[in-house]
C-alpha cells in the first residue's frame, strides 16, 4: 500500500500497479448505460400502461402477457436498474454486483419481451450485454480508487 490514502492493488512479484483511469472510464460507462436503460424501460413501461395497443400480441407465445403487465414489469424494473446505476458512481462492490444481477434480469425480461418489440429489445440488449461486460472485466479498478 501507498502512505498517501490512495488504495492500488498487488501483483504478484510485490509491484504496486497504477489504477487504470480506463477501467474506471468502463466502469462509468456501465454506470451511465444503466441509468439510460432504466429511463428506457420506464419509457416501454408507460408505454404500456397508458395504451393497451402500444405492442404486439403474438399467439401461442409463453410469455404473452398484455401490454399493461409487460408495461408495469418495465417500469418496475427499470426504477430498480436506473437507481443501481445511480449506485455505482459510489464505487461499492454491492453496487457492481446488484449492478450485474439486474443488467442480467434486464437482458432475460427483454429477450422474453422480443417478439413484442423487436428492434427495441435488441437495442435494449446490447446495451445490457456491455453493462454486464464493463461490470465484470473492469469492476475491480473502481473498487480499489
Amino acid at each position: 500500500m501507498s502512505s498517501d490514502n490512495t488504495r492500488m492493488t498487488t501483483d504478484l512479484s510485490g509491484n504496486e500497479p497504477e489504477e487504470s483511469t480506463a477501467a474506471m472510464g468502463w466502469i462509468a460507462f456501465a454506470a451511465c448505460m444503466m441509468i439510460m436503460v432504466g429511463v428506457f424501460h420506464v419509457i416501454a413501461g408507460l408505454s404500456g400502461i397508458i395504451g393497451d395497443t402500444a405492442y404486439v400480441r403474438t399467439p401461442n407465445y409463453v410469455f404473452a402477457f398484455d401490454s399493461t403487465t409487460w408495461g408495469w414489469i418495465h417500469l418496475l424494473g427499470g426504477v430498480l436498474v436506473a437507481l443501481a446505476g445511480a449506485a455505482l458512481f459510489q464505487g461499492a462492490l454491492w453496487a457492481r454486483t446488484v449492478g450485474v444481477i439486474l443488467a442480467l434480469g434486464s437482458a432475460i425480461g427483454t429477450f422474453a419481451f422480443l417478439p413484442s418489440s423487436p428492434i427495441w429489445a435488441m437495442a435494449i440488449l446490447a446495451v445490457d450485454v456491455a453493462i454486464i461486460w464493463a461490470l465484470t472485466a473492469h469492476g475491480r479498478a473502481w473498487a480499489v480508487r
